[in-house]
């Protein structure tokens, strides 16, 4: 019983260092970022994005309405949204209500999409920027004014 088990061993021990050894001699695949771009799919989920109405009678107007469903949605409980009624002097949205403060902890969010999903406005989508690191806690607290920016990916998105 013991030889037995002793043979599939060894197999499975020169499998697993066939499988090494194929990988030790091919080329590795190393891209020289930021020189190069990066490969990503198309659904790839990188930084979160408030999006504006770019046509029609609401252009240039949040897309957020401040209903906080993508904070009820979200698992890590990294989205935080306060509402803030629009006025006829100042209006922000195209509903009654906006999103006063939006705020999104990156540090704590992981990139589920549940967030872009459950907004019934298409106010919030996920981009393909992934450099995110920063030298900070307090930078990584994306504000509304840094959401409402465009991403500026370095990566070139494959297609399916």
């Amino acid at each position: 019983m013991k030889l037995v088990e002793a043979i599939r061993g060894l197999g499975q021990f020169l499998k697993a260092m066939g499988v090494t050894l194929r990988y030790f001699f091919s080329r590795p695949i190393t891209v020289q970022y930021p020189d190069e771009p990066v490969r990503l799919y198309p659904r790839f989920r990188g930084r979160h994005q408030l999006n504006r109405y770019e046509e029609g009678p609401y252009v240039n107007l949040e897309k957020c309405v401040g209903c906080a469903l993508c904070a009820a949605y979200c698992p890590t409980g990294c989205i935080y949204v306060e509402a803030a009624e629009n006025t006829d002097q100042d209006r922000h949205s195209p509903g009654e209500r906006y999103a006063r403060i939006y705020e999104i902890n990156i540090l704590r969010c992981m990139f589920c999409g549940f967030c872009a999903e459950a907004c019934p406005t298409g106010a919030i989508t996920m981009g393909h920027e992934f450099a995110l690191a920063d030298y900070g806690r307090e930078q990584l607290i994306y504000d509304k004014d840094r959401l409402l920016k465009p991403a500026h990916p370095n990566a070139v998105i494959l297609e399916e």
